[in-house]
């Protein structure tokens, strides 16, 4: 982690030239491996990638066989011209018994970037072979929100005996990320940024970026910050190189910001991103003063695990991860499962009812389970619609009745189209009462589950709780008991059954 002050105090007037990465004979030192494979070692003969940029079998197999053979030299000779992400790709895809194996035979290549690219269950397996030491160093490798995610997935106990080991100054950061809630933006942040005061120049800055080589590296815009380190504009890298340097920064920079509280759920900062189309933003304390940054590519992931999250979720899968423990796999999808296998209970007790008409007219008992399929599908479609919808902050208190109001329109259309389709069919083959009975079963229920899909998420919505997570499991048990009950009972109630 880079250690650094990231803000250009009111008395510094940098007057030095650019800082270069080089030795004194002006050729850059790129990094080594040459005393681990020599100079004669061959580049590996298999395709390590497909077509898609997956990691062919033959490659996986020949690291396997290599790491079985102890031939740790072949190992690193086959894994060190991958990229970091396709290390962790490699990591993840050998059986567990054998990561260890792999993971010796590539410690060099085990940079932070392929941390922070493994899967969760495969990287605290892994650090539970490691000591707290080697842990700790391989977090400082880490940018602060890389590191803070390593480190919250430990118990309390390994994670006290990891910040034990940490650098002073990395410790203070990783412990104040800790203190926000998980999945805020505190946690997702990044403490490296640049940030200057509004009354210097383009050229004062230019130079405080060229003269201070303890700053970050990495960054896109610079913010501008009043005497109490409150954002006041931010500027983008772009601007700086193209204003002359006499330009003062406060005539360049961007007051219109868009600020992120610490406390903000890593889901709506993401919504804010997407809304304004953002590559960077502030997060500020409760006070308002600048603590940290969010880039594009920490949304990238955040997009991307929340929109995974909410759909295992609607399923009742739980997390859903391959590399997720049985066990945690088991306790998470059973208790939903015996959750529907109550529900069901209802739509037994329905049929239950109506017990003596069925005995009467088999063709009941033929069609019910067609009248429950056609409702069900209707309020999954719907109630997918609506998750999304709530997510996306798309569906609000403001705009709720409209919404139902259209899902319930779509629902006639869908209905009137299914009803005549199965209404017909089903006059044909048995008789035209039970083609009318089953018409307005499907219209009925139809109906219902476009009004299901919306107003079951809805109500979890409003009660704080994640409208992803049970809907499915209340909305199927609506559809199938109203679907039981329209059809059995118009059936009755027409005359079919005596």
């Amino acid at each position: 982690m880079d250690r650094n002050d990231p803000t250009l105090q009111d008395d510094e007037r940098p007057d030095g030239g650019p800082v270069h990465g080089a030795d004194d004979d002006g050729v850059d030192e790129a990094p080594r491996h040459g005393d681990r494979r020599g100079d004669e070692a061959k580049p590996a003969e298999i395709e390590h990638l497909d077509e898609d940029d997956r990691l062919t079998r033959e490659f996986v197999e020949a690291v396997r066989e290599a790491v079985h053979a102890d031939d740790d030299d072949r190992v690193y000779q086959l894994v060190e011209p991958l990229h970091p992400a396709d290390i962790a790709d490699l990591i993840e895809l050998v059986p567990a018994e054998e990561r260890v194996g792999l993971g010796k035979a590539i410690a060099e290549l085990m940079t932070g970037e392929v941390i922070s690219e493994l899967n969760e269950h495969v990287r605290d397996a892994l650090f539970e072979q490691l000591s707290p030491d080697a842990v700790a160093q391989i977090a400082e490798q880490l940018e602060t929100d890389d590191a803070v995610a390593l480190i919250e997935d430990l118990d309390d106990a390994d994670q006290r005996a990891v910040l034990a080991e940490l650098d002073p100054e990395d410790r203070a950061a990783i412990e104040d990320a800790l203190s926000f809630p998980e999945e805020s933006a505190g946690r997702l942040m990044q403490r490296d940024l640049v940030a200057v005061p509004e009354h210097i120049t383009v050229g004062n800055l230019i130079d405080y970026l060229r003269d201070n080589s303890d700053l970050t590296t990495e960054f896109w815009e610079v913010f501008v910050v009043d005497p109490a380190h409150r954002p006041v504009g931010a500027c983008q890298l772009s601007w700086i190189l193209r204003t002359p340097r006499h330009i003062p920064i406060s005539d360049v920079m961007k007051r219109d910001q868009t600020l992120i509280p610490a406390t903000m759920d890593q889901e709506e900062v993401a919504l804010r991103f997407q809304k304004y189309a953002l590559i960077s933003a502030a997060v500020v304390d409760s006070a308002g003063r600048l603590i940290g940054q969010i880039t594009a590519d920490d949304i990238v992931h955040i997009i991307q695990e929340e929109a995974s999250e909410d759909a295992l979720l609607m399923s009742g899968a739980g997390e859903g991860d391959i590399n997720q423990p049985i066990r945690e796999s088991y306790t998470e999808r059973v208790r939903w499962l015996i959750a529907n296998l109550g529900t069901a209970l209802i739509a037994s007790l329905i049929i239950a009812a109506f017990g003596a008409a069925i005995e009467k007219l088999v063709a009941l008992a033929v069609l019910m389970p067609v009248v429950a399929s056609i409702g069900g599908n209707a309020g999954t479609q719907t109630m997918a619609v609506s998750v999304r919808a709530l997510a996306m902050n798309q569906l609000t208190q403001s705009n709720t009745l409209r919404v139902l109001w259209r899902e319930m329109r779509v629902a006639m259309l869908n209905g009137v189209t299914v009803a005549a389709l199965i209404g017909g069919a089903t006059a044909f083959i048995f008789e035209p009462m039970l083609g009318l009975v089953i018409a307005t079963a499907v219209v009925i229920n139809i109906i219902t589950a476009g009004f299901a899909g919306v107003a079951v998420p809805v109500i979890f919505d409003r009660l704080d709780q994640d409208p992803a997570v049970a809907s499915s499991v209340f909305v199927t048990m609506i559809t199938d008991s109203m679907g039981f009950f329209a059809f059995l009972g118009l059936a009755v109630a027409s005359g079919l059954v005596g």
